[in-house]
């Protein structure tokens, strides 16, 4: 089964090409030649990863799934939620973005967060959503070189290393995307349509 992932970032569909089974290939936007931005307009996660399946389904007519990802900080009252990958600005750099977290959590001793994935599939003309979510802490400062976005200041609970220290197959079993995948993934294996 050909299945599109709505997503630019490579970084993604690295991780989740590795929890595929080998009879779901997994087609990014780069293959489809497709490199517009998709506007993420609405409210919640739920409702950009919808907004987003929605777009390229329709585009391209293949079952396709999108997905939207929020990091929750309760000090900050829920922020940067639904703005996690603008946090700092339209061009999206990671990088800026860190720094604005540790600069707003500079003084604060309470660093509870959560990363929230929500997952939408369009799939045999069903519309579908599947969620992870992973308790953690903001670290006071950014600590390793793997993963992408803000792996290296987020400690999931039960670490004590960042994300951006733990080798990939661990961060899949434990992560907020490796969850909501997990479910998407059982969906799939038990529909057996393909």
């Amino acid at each position: 089964m050909d299945l599109i992932f709505a997503t630019h970032n490579t970084n993604k569909v690295k991780e989740v090409d590795l929890l595929l089974p080998n009879d779901i290939r997994l087609i990014s936007l780069e293959e489809l030649g497709f490199h517009e931005e998709i506007p993420e307009t609405e409210a919640t996660l739920e409702a950009n990863a919808q907004l987003k399946a929605d777009y390229i389904s329709d585009r391209f007519g293949l079952p396709c799934f999108s997905d939207d990802t929020g990091l929750i900080i309760d000090a900050l009252n829920g922020a940067p939620g639904v703005h996690t990958a603008r946090y700092a600005g339209e061009e999206k750099d990671p990088e800026k973005n860190m720094e604005k977290v540790l600069k707003e959590l500079r003084n604060i001793s309470s660093r509870e967060a959560r990363f929230k994935t929500v997952i939408a599939l369009n799939f045999n003309n069903q519309k579908l959503l599947f969620d992870g979510i992973v308790e953690g802490t903001i670290a006071t400062k950014k600590i390793g070189d793997e993963g992408f976005g803000y792996d290296p200041i987020f400690r999931p609970e039960g670490y004590d290393q960042t994300f951006a220290e733990l080798p990939l197959q661990v961060k899949n079993q434990i992560s907020h995307r490796g969850k909501a995948f997990q479910k998407l993934i059982n969906y799939l294996t038990k529909r057996k349509r393909f």
